[in-house]
């Protein structure tokens, strides 16, 4: 079957989603809850890890509290959840998902945001059909993604890890799919600068269309 048998999985904010600068306003509101400085989308995408409280380690010298991450993480989901309706798919993510599917091979997105906010946001962007299977965080925010990826990846019928790409925006979606047995390709276009992402010694593109490529070329 070839290239039919190539699956992506597709990570949704800062890949598919483009919502960067909802990000980075929410972050300085979640900051701005304890004291800390405005960050600049740069100086973000060279410190940007998760968990999350690992990365505001890296900005303030020290873990924050849990008093401290529960204030900034309600901060930070009240002040995102009013700037991401501005927020739109990534340029030409709607016609690749479109022609991922019509030519007869399958995709998937898998995302930490909250499950029961991304299927409606999927939904309104109309394209919820391209995908057969969509799935959210349903636990606590701030942690990373591999499990979610090996039991993403175990729901999938048909689909094999050796087959499987994960294109995202993190390390840790590298992280994960080399946890699930699956490629990676990065996009660079998101949460962490193409200097940031090259650590995962993983393909890096500086566009979708770049990033279906490079998927091609690893599952030839």
């Amino acid at each position: 079957m070839g290239k039919r048998e190539t699956h992506i999985i597709w990570d949704w904010n800062g890949t598919l989603f483009h919502d960067i600068d909802a990000v980075i306003a929410a972050t300085n509101a979640a900051f701005a809850e304890i004291g800390l400085d405005p960050i600049t989308l740069e100086r973000y995408r060279e410190l940007y890890c998760v968990p999350i409280p690992r990365f505001y380690e890296r900005l303030m010298g020290r873990l924050p509290t849990p008093e401290e991450w529960a204030q900034m993480d309600v901060a930070f989901q009240r002040q995102y959840a009013v700037r991401r309706a501005a927020c739109q798919l990534a340029a030409g993510a709607e016609a690749l998902l479109e022609r991922w599917q019509t030519t007869g091979r399958t995709q998937s997105l898998l995302s930490l945001y909250e499950h029961d906010n991304l299927v409606p946001l999927v939904r309104r962007f109309g394209i919820e059909s391209r995908f057969v299977r969509v799935q959210g965080r349903t636990g606590p925010s701030g942690g990373g993604k591999a499990e979610d990826m090996v039991r993403h990846l175990a729901r999938l019928d048909g689909v094999q890890a050796g087959r499987t790409v994960v294109i995202g925006d993190a390390l840790d979606d590298a992280l994960a799919a080399r946890q699930a047995g699956a490629h990676a390709v990065l996009y660079s276009g998101g949460s962490h600068s193409r200097a940031s992402l090259a650590a995962a010694g993983v393909p890096i593109a500086d566009t979708l269309a770049e990033a279906i490529e490079l998927a091609e070329v690893l599952t030839a």
